[in-house]
């Protein structure tokens, strides 16, 4: 077969459906439904009567299909030569599966894979790590797009299974490198149960031979483990859980603050470059939390053979309590990383903060969320999220467990921690957890959203003040996910500076950035608004606190408001808009 015709052949074949029709009995009735792989879960949907004869048939092709691509060797292909145990990709086949990913946008951290491919270093394995859908599979596409003739050639993809060792993959290996191969990708290793215990001949044998082997995974624990135990220093870690909003911006092709806010977390929105929104519904942002958080642990901590780490940790995933715990750290928007947080009786923050501004707003105040019946939709929300109130509990959760929850959770670079000042006290050492994944909090003040319109009393209200309500809500947490997205890319950009929260007994700076070898800082307001406001900035006026941060922290060479509106200067204070600002770090 040609590499043209087998190029046809492939396209046939994606444009046909994947899976299996499946029939499930409800009520005594058959009814059709198509079940298919994705991203290593099982999907399904119901099938419709209409569809169901075309459908069965384009599933009959694709298998049809698939066995004559199976049974025709690519030209010039060395596959006829290798036995290999686990599903490879060389020659044709992989030029197929980077053939995808050409018109995607680069991120950032891929210098650092193409430095480690292109470059001299040797007797080190590149270790790609982070959460499900943040770049890693496809980064690695990109950088074997790049490659020219002669290093494709020598290169191979390894797609690696629950069903593999290392005795198997160390003899693929072998084989690969008896055969020329040079440039050896290694997908999801982690999946393999002795990998954590057994990874050091990846470096000391392969990678000391000349080989470049890149390992990659969403187990980050497992990673660090491997790292601790096994390859020390002979590897190069590169995480990929944390992006930015300029990333998002850039690579996605989607623009504006509140979209970063609805969908930021992951390289997969609306499909404009990558893949489907992940965090578009509650129902798809449980999926992730549940899959690549809480059972991020289960092999990592279940194949550890040294025991004692995160033990209570998994005391809390053996008895279906992780998630629930992970959904109270993030709905609580202080992010207060408290045992109180982890045991108190559920209340919806966002309900209750909503209720207090309504209430008091000074243009047109309102009891609309006084009025609902604010323990049903609790204790719906509660059910939705998935979390336990505390005499629900199997575990009785300990500071121990607080420990090391905050521990895994920082090791994902799921949750930073944001340094809050105390101008009254600067013994007292303060923080606020911030989370990365802004689209998996916001998910959750929608799912507020969706209870409290069943309300009756809510639904007594005209329509005008049932919106003003909503959109309340939803502009409450926006305005707070904002300020805790500029303080965590700037804290991450400004390595020069000290970034912080200031506390005052009465009053705030929403941030200051202090820079010790000049003696001097710049305060902040950060503000969700797209208006110029008096209020926005009665405390970066206030004389007084000024002085006493100035006396503190040295020179204030600048006062700024960061919101949506344009950039401009107005009464010595300088707006900036928060998406130039951010794009700029």
């Amino acid at each position: 077969m040609t590499q043209e015709e087998r190029a046809e052949l492939q396209a046939r074949i994606a444009a046909l459906p994947a899976g299996n029709i499946t029939y499930k009995t409800i009520n005594g009735k058959k009814y059709p439904y198509l079940q298919w792989q994705e991203d290593g879960r099982q999907r399904g949907r119901r099938v419709k009567a209409d569809e169901l004869a075309s459908l069965q048939a384009g599933i009959d092709e694709r298998k049809r299909l698939q066995a004559m691509l199976k049974a025709a060797p690519a030209a010039g292909s060395t596959t006829d030569a290798l036995h290999l145990t686990a599903f490879s990709r060389i020659g044709e086949d992989l030029r197929a599966y980077i053939r995808p990913v050409l018109s995607f946008r680069k991120r950032e951290c891929f210098a650092q894979l193409r430095d480690y491919l292109h470059g001299s270093s040797a007797d080190k394995v590149f270790i790609l790590y982070g959460l499900r859908r943040t770049g890693k599979t496809t980064m690695i596409r990109q950088a074997i797009a790049e490659m020219d003739d002669d290093m494709f050639s020598r290169t191979a993809f390894i797609q690696v299974t629950a069903a593999n060792n290392l005795a198997q993959l160390n003899q693929d290996l072998r084989q690969l490198e008896r055969h020329g191969f040079r440039y050896v990708f290694l997908d999801e290793v982690t999946l393999m149960e002795d990998f954590i215990e057994g990874a050091a001949p990846f470096s000391d044998v392969f990678a000391a031979s000349g080989m470049k082997i890149v390992l990659s995974g969403t187990d980050s624990l497992g990673f660090l483990f491997t790292e601790d135990q096994q390859l020390y220093d002979r590897c190069i870690l590169l995480h990929t859980t944390l992006i930015p909003y300029r990333e998002f911006d850039r690579v996605l092709g989607i623009h504006g603050i509140d979209e970063y806010i609805r969908y930021g977390g992951t390289m997969s929105v609306g499909g404009i470059q990558y893949n489907t929104p992940t965090f578009a519904t509650k129902k798809t942002t449980d999926e992730y939390v549940d899959s690549a958080i809480a059972r991020n642990i289960q092999h990592s901590l279940r194949h550890y053979q040294h025991g004692g780490h995160f033990c209570n940790l998994y005391e809390l995933y053996e008895k279906d309590e992780l998630t629930s715990v992970i959904n109270r750290i993030i709905e609580d928007i202080n992010h207060a990383f408290t045992l109180d947080v982890l045991t108190r009786r559920f209340r919806s923050h966002d309900l209750r903060v909503s209720a207090a501004n309504l209430r008091r707003d000074r243009s047109a105040p309102s009891d609309i969320l006084d009025q609902v019946d604010t323990d049903t939709i609790t204790e719906q929300l509660r059910q939705l999220l998935e979390i336990r109130n505390q005499e629900e509990q199997a575990v009785a959760i300990t500071d121990a467990h607080r420990k090391e929850i905050k521990e895994y959770l920082d090791l994902l670079d799921l949750t930073v921690d944001i340094p809050i000042v105390h101008m009254t006290d600067f013994n007292t050492r303060d923080s606020r957890t911030v989370i990365t994944q802004p689209g998996m909090r916001y998910s959750q003040a929608e799912a507020l959203i969706s209870r409290l319109i069943l309300d009756d009393a809510f639904r007594t209200y005209d329509l005008q003040e049932r919106n003003r309500a909503t959109e309340r809500i939803l502009t409450e947490v926006k305005g707070s996910m904002m300020e805790d997205i500029v303080l965590l890319e700037m804290q991450t950009a400004r390595k020069d500076a000290q970034v912080f929260h200031l506390q005052f007994a009465v009053g705030e700076f929403d941030m200051v950035v202090f820079h010790p070898q000049t003696a001097s800082c710049e305060i902040y307001e950060i503000k969700h608004s797209a208006g110029i406001a008096p209020e926005q900035t009665r405390h970066l006026r206030d004389e007084k606190k000024c002085a006493e941060t100035a006396s503190r922290f040295g020179t204030i060479t600048g006062r700024h408001v960061i919101y949506r509106g344009e950039t401009r200067d107005a009464d010595g204070i300088h707006y900036v808009n928060v998406e130039e600002y951010l794009r700029a770090l």
